[in-house]
């Protein structure tokens, strides 16, 4: 995204570093707080209420972000704990500028839905919206679900998306809203990219249909450098599409871009 490259170019400095670390600690005091004092008065001073806002309540703009998600005292951790793994291992990746301009398009977009409604806002799609980033970066990550299960989160993030699909159908405007605002940024950082696979997807798969019939009862053999495991593409196929061998994998195993991080590695036993 040439446009995000020039924005890091001039506004790069400002980037919080460790954002998530901050944000992830002020959960926890607000849930400490909270459970020492047997109160849920500070979570209403935090929550994004426009009417109070609109009376000169400004913090409430931002700080609905610190209301930690409702959780028992030991879950709690394991809560944070999976949302700052979450933040910094985005950070890490795209950098703190860019992981900052996609946590910010989300509170922008969730404050402008709360703003239309009229309505009380949480942070709980804006934290969605984090997962389905990460999982769309890292959909092999293995996570041990009830710390028992080993899953991939690509498999979460599926049910993820099917509990805002219904979240949006069966709520009502305020909730379709603030579910479309909420993702605005995961759509801005990944539409593009989604469209490509799936539009390559097809192209390969019909191109595949295509050679199969051109071949079909002729000596005729094709020659190919690169091909991708996954989806067999070929550099005869798509001249344009990129290659690349997995780090990650025992021995050489070559994939198209689309799915050097979405395969399962191979491991020699």
């Amino acid at each position: 995204m040439k446009w995000l490259d020039k924005l890091e170019r001039k506004f790069g400095r400002y980037a919080i570093k460790n954002l998530m670390f901050y944000i992830v600690v002020a959960n926890l005091i607000v849930y400490l707080m909270e459970y020492l004092f047997r109160t849920s008065m500070l979570t209403y001073k935090l929550m994004f209420i426009p009417s109070l806002i609109l009376k000169g309540e400004v913090w409430r703009v931002i700080t609905f972000i610190f209301i930690p998600p409702n959780s028992s005292p030991i879950f709690i951790i394991f809560v944070l704990y999976f949302y700052y793994m979450i933040g910094s291992t985005l950070e890490s990746e795209w950098g703190a500028f860019r992981f900052n301009f996609y946590y910010l398009l989300g509170i922008v977009g969730t404050i402008i839905a709360g703003f239309i409604t009229g309505g009380a806002v949480t942070g709980t799609y804006l934290t969605l919206s984090l997962f389905l980033a990460f999982a769309y970066t890292y959909p092999d990550y293995q996570i041990l679900l009830f710390f028992v299960i080993p899953i991939k989160i690509k498999y979460l993030a599926w049910l993820d998306a099917a509990f805002l699909a219904i979240s949006f159908i069966q709520g009502d405007i305020a909730d379709k809203l603030s579910i479309v605002a909420a993702l605005i940024n995961f759509f801005v950082f990944f539409g593009k990219d989604m469209l490509y696979r799936g539009k390559n997807t097809g192209y390969a798969y019909n191109n595949k249909k295509n050679i199969k019939k051109k071949t079909k009862n002729k000596n005729i053999k094709l020659v190919w450098r690169h091909k991708c495991e996954v989806c067999g593409i070929t550099d005869n196929d798509d001249p344009n599409m990129e290659f690349r061998y997995c780090s990650g994998c025992q021995g050489n195993h070559e994939y198209c871009i689309n799915h050097l991080r979405n395969h399962e590695h191979v491991k020699n036993s």
